[in-house]
């Protein structure tokens, strides 16, 4: 692999974009609204996979009653996947031999599987 040159930024007087004078501080406002729009968008996504079938009450109980473990899970799958080629190829796979391992059991036993699951994870803090 060849060795990066330790190259200085040129600073030729050009104005900073953002809301400050300071790169360092418009780049982590960056950082944070870009994540939490991230946030949002996956929370809304959530519960619009789960409301249709379990109603939006209990859609938020579900989504707000999210162990540590899932969520832990979650963000290292994509964070894996997100990062190279291989880690893509490793998340995709695993993906989809889940969907054809789900595939194979029948139809009513995925849902009473996932609707058990998921009702239990809904009233776990009531």
């Amino acid at each position: 692999m060849a060795k990066r040159k330790n190259r200085k930024p040129t600073t030729k007087g050009a104005k900073v974009p953002g809301p400050t004078e300071n790169p360092l501080t418009n780049l982590m406002l960056a950082d944070v609204a870009i994540r939490a729009g991230s946030y949002i968008v996956r929370r809304t996504v959530e519960k619009g996979f789960l409301r249709g079938r379990y109603g939006k009450e209990a859609a938020r109980d579900i989504i707000q009653n999210k162990t540590l473990g899932q969520t832990v899970v979650s963000f290292g799958l994509a964070r894996l996947a997100t990062r190279n080629l291989p880690g893509a190829i490793i998340v995709g796979g695993g993906a989809l031999a889940k969907t054809l391992y789900d595939r194979r059991k029948s139809k009513r036993k995925q849902q009473a599987e996932g609707d058990a699951q998921l009702i239990e994870q809904a009233q776990s803090e009531e």
